[in-house]
Order: C-alpha cells, then sequence, then structure tokens
C-alpha cells in the first residue's frame, strides 16, 4: 500500500497515535461507497448470523482432515502442536528450509500456514499457533526465512485462568536472547494508548554473519480467547500500523493460541479493508473471504461473535478512513 524512498522515508510505526494514511479522492470514495453498504448489512444481523451457518455447515470433516494434514500427524512433528485438531494442510503449511539437524526427518514442519489473497498486490500472512517452547527457534528461522516485516500477536501468554496460551519466544531481560543457531535483539519496547505492547525486533542466524532482519512485534494482548474485545480501537490501531509495510516486503506473521479464531478474523479485517481501497465491492463478502481463508487454513474465524465483529470493525475503520480520524 506504500513505497517509501529517501524522499519518502517509511514513518514512524511506533509513534502514538500512529501515523495517517493518506488517501486518493477514488480511495475515499471507494471507502465511503463500502461503507454505506456494510451499514445496511449490519442493520440486519440475523443475515450475518446465516452467513456464519453456511459457513459452519462446509467445516472439512475429520477424516478428510488427516487426509489433508499427513505431515503434520506424522510421529516426530505431534509434539510441535499446541492443539491437537488445528493442524496446517499439506499444500499451504509453511515448510522450513532443510537442516542437518532432527528437522530433516519431519519435512521442515512448523504449525504455521500460508494464507495467500486470490489477488495480487495484497498482503500475504503467516496464519500461525502460538509458539510452543519447542518451536521456539522454528519459529524464528521461519520468520527470517520468509523475511516477515511483522508479527501481530492476538494474545496472552498467559490467560486470567492461569493458562498457557503462549509460550514466551519474545520477551528478553537483557536485550538479547539465543535460539539454538538463531539470534534475537530486542531495541525498544513501546506502550501504545491503547494496551498495544510494540516491540522493536531484530532477528540472524548468529553464523555466518548477514545482516539482522528488523520485523515489527504487535501484541495485543486484551482480545479474548474465542470471544471478541469490548470495541475496535485497538485492533483498528493495529492496522493503522501495518498499512505502511509495502505488501512484497514477506507476508505478515499473525497468531494467537491456535492461530485460526482471533488469526483469521484480523487478517480478515485487513485483507477486506486492502481490497476496499483499490475499488474491489467483492471484499464485503466475508463468506468467500473466510471460505478462502478456510481453505488454507482450519477453522479461520471459529466464532460466530468473531465473524460479526469482522463486520462492525471493517465498518468502523471505514467510517474513520472516511472522515479523516485515521491517526
Amino acid at each position: 500500500m506504500a513505497a517509501f524512498s529517501a524522499l519518502n522515508p517509511p514513518p514512524d510505526l511506533f509513534s502514538d497515535p500512529p501515523p495517517k494514511l493518506h488517501l486518493s479522492p477514488d480511495q475515499l470514495r471507494h471507502c465511503s461507497q463500502a461503507l454505506q453498504l456494510l451499514k445496511k448489512k449490519l442493520e440486519n444481523p440475523h443475515i450475518i448470523a446465516q452467513e456464519f451457518d453456511s459457513l459452519q455447515g462446509q467445516r472439512i470433516k475429520s477424516l478428510d482432515m488427516m487426509r489433508s494434514c499427513r505431515v503434520a500427524l506424522e510421529d516426530v512433528n505431534w509434539k510441535k502442536n499446541r492443539f491437537t485438531d488445528i493442524l496446517p494442510f499439506d499444500d499451504s503449511r509453511v515448510a522450513l528450509n532443510s537442516t542437518k539437524d532432527s528437522r530433516d526427518l519431519g519435512n521442515g514442519y512448523i504449525n504455521a500456514s500460508f494464507i495467500k489473497p486470490p489477488a495480487e498486490g495484497l498482503s500475504q500472512y503467516i496464519a500461525t499457533q502460538g509458539p510452543l517452547r519447542n518451536t521456539f527457534e522454528d519459529f524464528w528461522e521461519m520468520v527470517i526465512q520468509n523475511r516477515c516485516p511483522a508479527i501481530v500477536m492476538l494474545t496472552r501468554l498467559v490467560d486470567n485462568y492461569k493458562v498457557v496460551k503462549c509460550d514466551d519466544y519474545f520477551q528478553t531481560d537483557n536485550g538479547t536472547r539465543e535460539f539454538g543457531k538463531i539470534c534475537l535483539t530486542t531495541k525498544c519496547v513501546r506502550r501504545s494508548a491503547t494496551s498495544l505492547v510494540l516491540r522493536d525486533l531484530e532477528v540472524k542466524y548468529k553464523e555466518p554473519e548477514e545482516p539482522p532482519l528488523s520485523v515489527l512485534h504487535i501484541q495485543y494482548p486484551e482480545w479474548p480467547d474465542h470471544g471478541v474485545p469490548g470495541d475496535t480501537i485497538a485492533v483498528r490501531e493495529v492496522l493503522k500500523r501495518i498499512y505502511h509495510l509495502p505488501a512484497d516486503l514477506g507476508p505478515i506473521v499473525v497468531h494467537c493460541s491456535a492461530g485460526i479464531g482471533r488469526t483469521g478474523a484480523f487478517c480478515t479485517i485487513h485483507h477486506t479493508i486492502q481490497r476496499v481501497l483499490t475499488g474491489d465491492m467483492s471484499a464485503l463478502d466475508l463468506v468467500n473471504t473466510v471460505t478462502s481463508f478456510r481453505s488454507q487454513r482450519i477453522g479461520m474465524v471459529q466464532t460466530e461473535e468473531q465473524f460479526f465483529f469482522c463486520y462492525v470493525a471493517i465498518a468502523d475503520e471505514l467510517q474513520d478512513l472516511v472522515s479523516g480520524t485515521n491517526s
């Protein structure tokens, strides 16, 4: 969505409020048109409920999942899955480059899926589970290998019931952590007014020497598991920060705990806004979007409440864009 040069440097994605997105007259017109259509849709929530019911009726059967997730089900990979029923499909899974360690036996397995939009020029995603302790190195190798510019984390490490939702793969006490052959450095940490935690990370292989990859890590810890936030403000602030990442930099990593519910909702919201800005009003058919995403990772957008939240967040963000308050 943006291209930067020495005369037009990239904005400070750590600023609070986030940098403003400047739209062309055509983009403003597209947003206004989409907003009016969404407002009418939201006046009939029963239609949205019917849409989600239709999605649930198309869910993959257990036997089909077994056939489609053979690598995830291999014995050597079983302990790399946080949940036994959330597995990546063989044809859309992220495969790590072959190495000389035990990953050779597991076909470079990580519980992560490429989510690719049908149109060119839009952001791609890697939807993944919250990393486990035994997959930290795998996770960061995935980020380096795919040159991922940002990680959107939509969960706490531990919920209010003291249940671990994601293991700590990023925090550092002294600025640097090592995961096998990979080194992670935290350059700075900031908190935004809307409860986001922003981290400027650098990750690289310890050997050979090469420039580190800069990664923007955005954590939104207040989005409840299987549910939705009380408002759309913080989710839309995440959007406002990643708008400024050119789509060709690499896929954006998005994860919660399982990597399907909150993850699927966020990808749906961001993807829809991007398409609207190109003038594609078919983007407002969220059934088609979620169906496409579910064909690449099981169960994307997990609950009816999350599906409805997608519509609300998209409408709220379009309202911001139209009114010029997108900052």
